[in-house]
């Protein structure tokens, strides 16, 4: 199929925002095996890029790339229009690059404030030692809560919170560096069928209320196609598709390769 010109706006008439991100031939290959090849887009400001695909097709080896957790083998990444392609990840986030995982890291034991505050007091340089006695940053930590919800939560440690609840502090966590680009793997995993509605309005929120350029890796299509501006297709390490939702679902070779009958 032929993905959307590049630069392509959101609608008729929409005026061309400017490239947050863009991948130019991007590929890692480790020890032979090719695990990314060729993946060049634009991610534009203010767009919501989903990424779908079947298990082991390349998506969270590909944000790993875009954050710097593993190395751009072949191709640049460019910020903002400048090279990252050989920066650390936490030299990508003081440039605005917010990544969530998979795999929550959150300290059990830890109240859901507590992790707001550290990762506030981190975004703001300040020492770890030092950190529980950080009230400067109180005003921020109560802003994020609300933002996410947590207000009434606050106190709660992390390992008595559902994993909708986990979900929404681990973007209040992210959300504390205010990013500019956010990178959310699977944010819905392991989330109850009752809490992902909540969950998929924050993330809406922070998408069209905040501005903020959203880049997701989801398996829940119903969620994507309510969300995303283009939907970007991976099949054995390389992008076999970019368009919007209603093109990239109607394409009878992403069928075959992922989406099903079912569509």
């Amino acid at each position: 199929m032929t993905a959307a010109p590049e630069g392509a706006g959101h609608g008729p008439g929409t005026a061309v925002a400017p490239a947050v991100l863009a991948l130019e031939s991007a590929g890692w290959t480790v020890g032979g095996a090719t695990i990314l090849s060729d993946v060049s887009l634009d991610v534009r400001e203010g767009e919501f890029l989903a990424f779908i695909g079947p298990n082991g097709a390349g998506k969270t080896s590909l944000f790993n790339l875009i954050s710097g957790l593993v190395p751009a083998t072949t191709g640049r990444v460019l910020l903002d229009g400048a090279d990252i392609t050989g920066e650390a990840p936490h030299a990508r986030a003081r440039r605005g690059l917010g990544r969530t995982f998979q795999t929550s890291s959150l300290w059990p034991a830890m109240s859901v404030a507590e992790h707001v505050r550290l990762a506030a007091q981190a975004a703001g340089g300040g020492s770890y030692r030092i950190w529980r006695r950080a009230s400067r940053y109180q005003d921020q930590v109560d802003d994020v809560l609300v933002r996410t919800g947590l207000t009434h939560r606050a106190d709660v440690p992390a390992r008595s919170l559902s994993h909708g609840e986990k979900r929404k502090l681990e973007l209040a966590v992210l959300l504390v560096g205010e990013p500019r680009l956010m990178l959310l793997d699977e944010p819905m995993a392991g989330v109850s069928a009752e809490e992902v509605p909540a969950l998929t309005e924050l993330i809406r929120g922070l998408h069209r209320d905040e501005g903020r350029t959203v880049l997701m890796v989801e398996h829940h299509m119903d969620v994507l196609l309510g969300l995303a501006d283009r939907l970007a297709v991976m099949h054995h390490g390389s992008l076999l598709a970019l368009d919007t939702p209603e093109a990239v679902t109607a394409d009878a070779t992403v069928q075959r390769a992922y989406l099903g009958a079912a569509l």
